[in-house]
């Protein structure tokens, strides 16, 4: 009896010991091993299932150990309710980690990037909600609410003097408010000390550089020239010559001429350079830094004139008297003609 006694304790006794064993390695692996073989951005949407995000998740053939990510999901209860979001699994993620990040919304930043012509609010609003759980309407009724705005320094007009084109870092559930509060971080950053000296050398305040950037940005996409340029406009400015800036028409007419005519310029507007003088009320558009930059750091050169070149590369032809402008015009404009 005393021997059967003994078997029997000390098979129970390897029983438990199994049983701590295999115990000790499912915490090892659900709380210390990388689950994920491979880096998966995950969103979670409004109304996602937590189980069919779990399948997804399974159904990338990037989880290391399925039944450890799925005890997982079941103790943190992530099984049952996860928090919209975007989230980021890769191989230093375990499957407890994963878990409570989509429990508890533990959120990866994304990239809001804008980028290219950003000519108007819509076109801004769509950005925007294009790469956010933000709904673009949402967007686009605070770009017109004057107390929205004004909570950041600017108005309807002057509203593209806060945007400057850039990548920033957002997370994608963030309200209108908070991706505004990037744009204004990024904005104060960008006007040091020394920007804002650099435009009061050019009799400007800093939404005026923005204002007169935009038009540089209209002109030429040409890096290298944007500061010739910008001395253009700057020399007609300080020798009290209107603009004559056809990006400030094209604004007039949402940029849907492809050919400015005289007509075109009658149009009664602050905006149209042609008949009023000095700069526009406000940004035609989103001015780039490299176009801020030119304004803040232009060409010095005696030029007044300016004009497309006929070989249509992007750069463009100076003149310091508006006879040899005319010959540089009439040169484009037959190139043009021939054009279309």
């Amino acid at each position: 009896m005393k021997r059967k006694a003994f078997i029997a304790g000390a098979a129970a006794v390897a029983v438990l010991g199994v049983a701590m064993l295999c115990f000790a390695l499912s915490l090892y692996t659900d709380y210390r091993r990388s689950a994920f073989s491979g880096r998966s951005e995950i969103y979670v949407r409004p109304g996602e299932d937590p189980q069919a995000l779990l399948d997804s998740i399974l159904a990338t053939g990037s989880v290391r150990h399925p039944r450890s990510l799925k005890r997982c999901f079941s103790r943190t209860g992530a099984d049952e309710s996860v928090k919209v979001g975007h989230y980021t699994l890769d191989p230093t993620s375990c499957g407890m980690y994963a878990a409570r990040m989509f429990r508890n919304g533990w959120q990866s930043p994304v990239n809001l990037t804008l980028s290219g012509a950003i000519r108007s609010k819509g076109a801004l609003s769509r950005k925007i909600g294009a790469q956010m759980l933000l709904d673009s309407s949402d967007v686009a009724d605070a770009l017109v609410s004057p107390a929205f705005l004004a909570g950041y320094g600017v108005d309807t007009t002057t509203l593209f003097c806060l945007i400057i084109p850039d990548t920033y870092q957002v997370y994608w559930t963030d309200p209108v408010e908070k991706v505004f509060d990037t744009f204004k971080t990024a904005h104060d950053r960008f006007w040091t000390e020394e920007r804002q000296r650099k435009a009061s050398a050019q009799g400007l305040t800093p939404n005026e550089v923005s204002v007169l950037a935009s038009i540089v940005d209209g002109e030429t996409r040409y890096v290298p020239e944007q500061p010739a340029i910008a001395g253009v406009y700057l020399n007609r400015l300080h020798t009290g010559m209107k603009l004559q800036a056809d990006p400030t028409v094209a604004y007039l007419y949402g940029y849907t001429l492809r050919r400015i005519l005289k007509r075109h310029l009658e149009i009664d507007s602050p905006y149209n350079t042609y008949m009023y003088a000095g700069l526009p009320p406000g940004p035609i558009s989103c001015p780039p830094k490299s176009c801020l930059e030119a304004v803040l750091n232009p060409d010095r050169h005696g030029y007044l004139y300016f004009c497309a070149n006929p070989s249509f590369d992007g750069s463009h032809l100076f003149a310091t008297t508006y006879p040899e402008h005319l010959r540089n015009a009439r040169a484009f404009q037959k190139a043009l003609s021939e054009r279309l």
